[in-house]
């Protein structure tokens, strides 16, 4: 089984309340962030991991591809993908500027039809632009059934479906997609028994979170291959659809105040917040 995983490079999102607005709110400034993985494709890479083990053992000839859009400094993201277990990367190269949600998910599928994988799986959103877009965009111009949102993922023992559940407004809707597929995770995919593959004994549970990549495994990834090409070498359509015409940041909370009792309350809720 081939599982590719698409991984963006962010700003550190631990430490965003350093993100600053450039004056005249042209641009975003995270100047002395570090860059790190997305989060949620590191969920991402995580639940693909499981999928090819048995336990911690990988299953004999299935392999993790993890792709990256972005400058070349992105290289150092993708080998912490490789020293968690992925088999190799690659890097198409572009300025952050110059990518939207639309031009990943057309460039993803020139590296799918490449690649040839059986599985798809994204991170549900970049806790930078949380737009939400690339996997159902991709997904519909690959014409493959896809699942947003999964909190669990259990692979069939013939490894031609897997059943997802994915988090809604009303609790969990499970959905059994034919692969090839496209699936993107929620947080809950880490989950101590959250991804399964009828393989890994039922009896095994993992650690919740991705996991921590261990330094033999840090020195391994050095030698794992990154292919790296240009952006327009996928022959897609550099044009963006997406662009953002300046940023201010939010107006500051008032400061709160103490009311004297219910009925002070209850007065301010209806006068002042006219939330009765």
């Amino acid at each position: 089984m081939k599982i590719l995983v698409s991984l963006k490079r962010t700003a550190d999102p631990d430490n965003a309340n350093k993100v600053k607005v450039a004056p005249g709110g042209a641009k975003i400034v995270t100047d002395g962030l570090e860059p790190k993985v997305n989060p949620f494709d590191e969920y991402a890479v995580e639940t693909a991991l499981r999928l090819v083990e048995n336990g911690k053992t990988r299953i004999a000839g299935d392999t993790v591809v993890v792709a990256s859009f972005g400058p070349k400094e992105a290289a150092t993201n993708i080998r912490q993908s490789l020293a968690m277990g992925a088999d190799s990367g690659l890097l198409f190269t572009t300025d952050d500027d110059s990518l939207d949600g639309d031009l990943v998910a057309r460039a993803l599928a020139k590296v799918v039809e490449a690649q040839k994988p059986d599985l798809v799986i994204l991170g549900k959103q970049a806790v930078d632009g949380d737009s939400n877009q690339v996997a159902q965009v991709l997904a519909e111009t690959l014409g493959w059934p896809s699942a947003t949102f999964a909190m669990s993922v259990n692979l069939s023992a013939d490894k031609k479906t897997v059943t997802v559940g994915r988090e809604v407004d009303g609790g969990v809707v499970k959905l059994t997609l034919t692969l090839p597929a496209v699936i993107s995770v929620d947080l809950r995919i880490v989950g101590a028994k959250a991804v399964t593959n009828n393989v890994t004994p039922a009896a095994f549970a993992y650690n919740d979170g991705p996991r921590f990549a261990p330094l033999p495994m840090i020195i391994k990834a050095k030698t794992k291959p990154i292919a790296e090409a240009p952006l327009a070498s996928l022959g897609v359509d550099t044009g963006l659809k997406v662009r953002y015409t300046g940023f201010e940041l939010p107006a500051a909370r008032k400061a709160g105040i103490k009311v004297k009792d219910v009925a002070d309350l209850v007065e301010r809720l209806r006068t002042d917040a006219k939330a009765l």
